[in-house]
């Protein structure tokens, strides 16, 4: 059997190692713009072949799977999709687990996903507002009068996402001018960007711990996987700028401290909340379409005091560094669980798990994420054989091999290192002994998230997690769940919900 992978980021590394562990032979061939050394290894250890090339292009990834005929395609990252790679192969006859340009609108555009909420009257729906130009924005920074997050409208890498806070009355005039600043900048940035109508999201600001929900589904069901919660920030203590992820945690399917435990962040009946609110997702964007969903779909949500289980965005693929989270841990065969998607028979698979904890830790370069320029081109040395033997695994992330040399940094995270455990403190513990294998033969340094996964960290978000389920909960008592006042520009104090 032989497979196309697109994509080359740990992610992608991640699913290329759970291909290639499958029971039907398979012959992995890759697709991706910077040579990942991990992904190399099993293309040639399989005989296939790795490609570097444009993934966001679909003729040349087209052209590329004509000519090695796989049986199937699986798309990675969310830029392909976005692109319509999965439309053109499918256009061809040759089948994929990727999101369709249609639907992986609900990624692409946060301003479309917001409609969709709206439009169908799903729980967890947020107030917000979306706007083509800066000027537009102007009376709603300047008047509203609650805390707001400012956005741009497009998925763009989680770049341009800032949450400025009122509570300090004196500092409000500063602190417009910081929303002014930071809204014009993400107007800016979203220049590049022509494929979407809004360029800026405001959206209310709520508080309450993160966590991703990722499934598979055919169209016609959702398969979930275990609950991840990712750590974007990228220092200690949740500071710092936010990243693509610095790391993340799950055990269980709701985030259990450990594998014997009863305390976890999420309560079951949390996480199946969840779960029906990415199904009512996928329901609503095909009837929007007309278009079938074949792939991996995620919601990244939030517990907040206003909704309990909420959408905070959608993703139209594996989360990074949340699929490293799951992957290694799945009983049943991904190539089985692709063809179910392929022939929408997804319903006759029961979707298995170890009951094991797992951490993710990144090791990043300096400078990301905000200056890449300063974090790429860097040589690194990886001991994989002392890493293995602590029994931690690793997985190549934004790096470039060239044949001779050693590889390069992309400018974005080098490598995750995923630990296994018991419970969620052991499997983190495991994770941070990587890093004393890891370096730039340069001496540019390399920094990590050593409190992922700790108790102390832990234990502050369920306790955020506990305020957040005690307001809303007592919300749902009083029949008032979701229910809240907003200030509009122009109109006065308005009900939303």
């Amino acid at each position: 059997m032989k497979v196309l992978l697109v994509g080359n980021a740990a992610r992608e590394h991640a699913i290329a190692e759970t291909l290639t562990l499958s029971q039907r032979s398979v012959r992995l061939f890759c697709i991706g713009e910077l040579a990942n050394p991990g992904i190399i290894r099993l293309c040639q250890k399989t005989g296939g072949e790795f490609f570097r090339g444009d993934i966001n292009d679909p003729e040349f990834v087209a052209k590329k799977a004509d000519s090695i005929s796989p049986d199937f395609v699986f798309v990675g990252p969310e830029e392909p999709n976005f692109h319509g790679i999965p439309d053109t192969l499918e256009d061809r006859g040759i089948p994929c687990i990727g999101a369709k340009r249609a639907v992986a609108e609900i990624e692409m555009s946060k301003a479309s996903m917001r409609d969709l909420q709206w439009e169908y009257r799903m729980p967890g729906r947020l107030w917000y507002k979306k706007f083509r130009s800066f000027e537009e924005a102007v009376p709603y920074i300047k008047e509203y009068a609650e805390s707001i997050a400012l956005k741009p409208a497009r998925q763009a890498g989680g770049k341009g996402v800032k949450v400025i806070e009122d509570f300090q009355v004196y500092l409000q005039e500063e602190k417009r001018e910081l929303k002014f600043d930071h809204a014009k900048t993400i107007v800016d940035f979203m220049r590049a960007y022509d494929d979407v109508e809004y360029k800026l999201l405001i959206e209310e600001r709520v508080w309450g711990p993160e966590y991703t929900l990722q499934c598979f589904t055919d169209g016609r069901c959702v398969k979930p996987m275990p609950a991840v919660q990712d750590n974007k920030h990228s220092f200690e203590g949740d500071l710092g700028p936010e990243s693509g992820g610095m790391g993340s945690i799950a055990c269980g399917p709701n985030l259990k401290v450990a594998v014997d435990s009863e305390e976890s962040i999420l309560t079951m009946e949390e996480y199946r909340a969840s779960v029906e609110i990415v199904e009512r997702m996928i329901d609503a964007i095909q009837r929007k379409t007309g278009e079938r969903y074949h792939g991996v779909v995620a919601g990244q949500m939030m517990l907040t005091s206003v909704w309990g289980p909420t959408i905070i965005e959608m993703y139209s693929r594996f989360g990074d560094p949340e699929a490293v989270n799951v992957l290694p841990i799945l009983k049943n065969d991904l190539v089985d669980v692709c063809e179910a998607i392929i022939d929408e028979r997804l319903n006759t698979v029961k979707l298995e798990f170890e009951d094991r904890a797992t951490v993710v830790k990144a090791a990043a370069p300096e400078g990301y994420p905000e200056r890449r320029d300063l974090a790429k081109g860097h040589p690194v040395f990886l001991d994989e054989e002392a890493v293995s033997r602590l029994g931690v695994r690793y997985y190549w992330a934004s790096v470039d091999a060239r044949p001779g040399e050693p590889p390069r940094t992309g400018g974005s995270r080098i490598a995750e290192f995923l630990g296994i455990g018991s419970s969620i403190a052991e499997a983190s513990d495991l994770a941070e002994g990587a890093f004393a294998h890891i370096e730039l033969k340069d001496a540019w340094r390399i920094f990590h998230r050593k409190d992922i996964g700790t108790m102390k960290t832990l234990e502050r978000r369920i306790r955020l997690a506990r305020l957040a389920r005690d307001i809303y909960t007592y919300k749902a008592r009083k029949g008032v769940l979701g229910k809240r006042l907003i200030w509009i520009p122009g109109k006065g104090l308005m009900e939303a919900g």
